[in-house]
């Protein structure tokens, strides 16, 4: 093999490899654009399906409609609340338990702070903030069980 042949080898073998890198490089750029477009929901299929609409129109001058109001009082402040079973079923709740439901989801406190205030660690906060909301909620499904049923 002369010199010559053996460098038209070499520039044969190199541009072979160049080739199937960039095929590669194609292939991974179409799968990867089909996942993208699989992900991708269709300007038109939202436009014409009937329960997603493609704008809505906020009509601000109907009255709304007047809600029974319901009082929650806790640590000094009182809440409105516009749910008569979930007052009820607060009003239920020890007193702690709902100091702590009150400081965590009334006024936004860390359960760092609620566990600082009874000298209590975060964990320990947060463990009797769960359990009053599963208190909370066996309460709720208490009241909801216990209503009275309409004939048909």
């Amino acid at each position: 093999m002369t010199e010559s042949e053996y460098q038209e080898h070499i520039q044969h073998t190199h541009n072979a490899f160049c080739k199937i890198v960039i095929r590669h490089a194609a292939i991974d750029m179409a799968l990867r654009l089909r996942k993208q477009w699989g992900k991708e929901i269709s300007l038109d299929y939202l436009m014409f399906e009937k329960f997603v609409p493609f704008s809505t129109t906020d009509n601000y001058f109907v009255e709304p409609e007047p809600c029974e109001e319901y009082t929650f009082t806790a640590c000094g402040q009182t809440v409105i609340l516009y749910d008569g079973e979930l007052a009820a079923a607060l009003s239920l709740l020890p007193e702690k338990a709902q100091e702590e439901i009150f400081q965590y989801y009334f006024q936004h406190r860390t359960q760092k702070e609620i566990g600082e205030r009874y000298g209590q660690t975060r964990s320990t906060a947060g463990r009797h903030i769960q359990l009053a909301l599963q208190q909370l909620r066996r309460e709720m499904e208490k009241h909801t069980y216990e209503r009275p049923t309409s004939p048909l």
